[in-house]
């Protein structure tokens, strides 16, 4: 076994609570679901997101999924570039698979496609 990192990032509307707690569980939902992770199969998480979201920690839609519970997670804030994508949140999620690097399905979703358009399925 091998830990791999499967990235993935999503964008919301507004930094309201409600809808970067929902964005965060989508997209975490997802990075798992389309790579077949289990709870326990993830090492950690680390969510990022940009500095215009304050309204919510995202690491609280990770823990309070089904599961989720003692999936070690952390946030943080991204550099804050000029220009950069706003209102973004990114995760890197560390997980024990014998998935090849190669085969790790990076997810991206809302205005987030456009970070990285060469990992796109």
């Amino acid at each position: 076994m091998t830990v791999r990192g499967i990235r993935g990032a999503t964008t919301v509307v507004s930094d309201e609570t409600d809808g970067v707690l929902e964005a965060t569980r989508t997209l975490v939902l997802e990075m798992a679901r389309q790579n077949g992770i289990a709870p326990g199969d993830i090492v950690s998480v680390i969510v990022s997101t940009t500095r215009d979201i304050e309204s919510a920690f995202p690491a609280k839609a990770v823990r309070t999924l089904d599961g989720w519970k003692y999936v070690p997670v952390m946030c943080t804030h991204e550099m804050d570039v000029p220009g950069s994508m706003p209102l973004c949140i990114r995760i890197l999620m560390h997980v024990n698979s014998e998935t090849h690097q190669k085969d790790v399905k990076h997810i991206y979703q809302n205005e987030a496609v456009k970070l990285r358009p060469d990992l796109q399925n």
